[in-house]
């Protein structure tokens, strides 16, 4: 994010979300200029305690404060700060948040300019059962044999969905003031499910891309992880002009699409890298402009 762009700057987002999506959602609303407080309970964010690292990383540039929104004191600190936001970010269930008062119809009442962007597990009555990022991403069918995934990909495409609905609320805000030259434009209240955002992500595989018959899910031979002499190399040739420098390293005539799914053309291909180290095909790489990265 260009520090001398800032979109968000003058909004305030007070932020209840606890654990991986909210804060990573208010770390990138952070980075695009708005001012950011987080109440957290008293024994403080769970992520505090089982990944310090990244808690410090997500947090930074954000006020952080202690509030039992169960007590008076609690509930206190918390009106106070909502009279100040122009946004509200939550990830209870809908549950629980009526019983804190923050139903989107009482909050409404109380803080007609506030705007709410309340992260849930699954949309519609799915918001009130428990879920986690694996139980979304494996209901899209993205979740292969026992292994699991390599990121928090629900979580953190719902994060970037959360900070894309925080945008939408500021532009919403910004279109009240020039049309009616209201001093409060109404708030607004939008959900970001992370059902919805393993959904996203899966469109690739709905669509056939990453299957085993699709371009980029190995049937192109320029497209496919390949052992190398001390190592692996992920080839990524997939553009024509790509493929045809490839090709031409491998021994092989120009290809058609055809071609490139043959039996013939992945035996040569993985011939090619399976006879160089991998310094020799990032050399190669840089040499003839090819599309790879190499792992030990």
């Amino acid at each position: 994010m260009s520090r001398t762009f800032r979109p968000l700057h003058g909004l305030h987002i007070l932020s209840l979300a606890l654990n991986l999506p909210g804060p990573a959602a208010l770390m990138r609303c952070q980075a695009m200029g708005a001012t950011c407080v987080k109440l957290e309970p008293p024994d403080g964010d769970p992520m505090h305690h089982y990944a310090p690292a990244a808690y410090v990383q997500l947090h930074a540039g954000v006020k952080v404060l202690a509030a039992d929104l169960k007590s008076t004191p609690g509930q206190q600190l918390l009106q106070r700060e909502l009279a100040k936001a122009d946004v509200l970010l939550t990830s209870f269930r809908p549950s629980a948040l009526r019983k804190l008062g923050l139903a989107w119809k009482e909050l409404h009442a109380r803080h007609p300019a506030l705007s709410q962007v309340a992260i849930v597990g699954a949309p519609g009555a799915g918001a009130e059962e428990p879920g986690h990022d694996l139980t979304y991403l494996a209901a899209r069918g993205l979740v292969s044999g026992l292994d699991l995934p390599a990121t928090l990909y629900a979580d953190m495409g719902g994060s970037l969905m959360a900070a894309e609905a925080v945008l939408q609320a500021a532009l919403r805000k910004h279109e009240r003031y020039a049309g009616t030259g209201e001093t409060h434009p109404e708030g607004v209240y939008l959900e970001v499910a992370l059902a919805e955002a393993a959904g996203y992500i899966a469109l690739p595989r709905e669509w056939g891309l990453t299957a085993k018959t699709g371009a980029v899910g190995g049937a192109h031979a320029g497209y496919r992880v390949y052992p190398c002499k001390d190592g692996r190399v992920a080839l990524a040739a997939l553009e024509p002009h790509f493929a045809a420098t490839l090709w031409a390293l491998a021994g092989l005539e120009a290809a058609g699409l055809e071609a490139m799914a043959a039996p013939v053309t992945h035996a040569a291909v993985a011939a090619f890298c399976a006879s160089r180290t991998r310094d020799e095909l990032e050399a190669l790489a840089v040499q003839r402009d090819l599309p790879l990265h190499t792992m030990a």
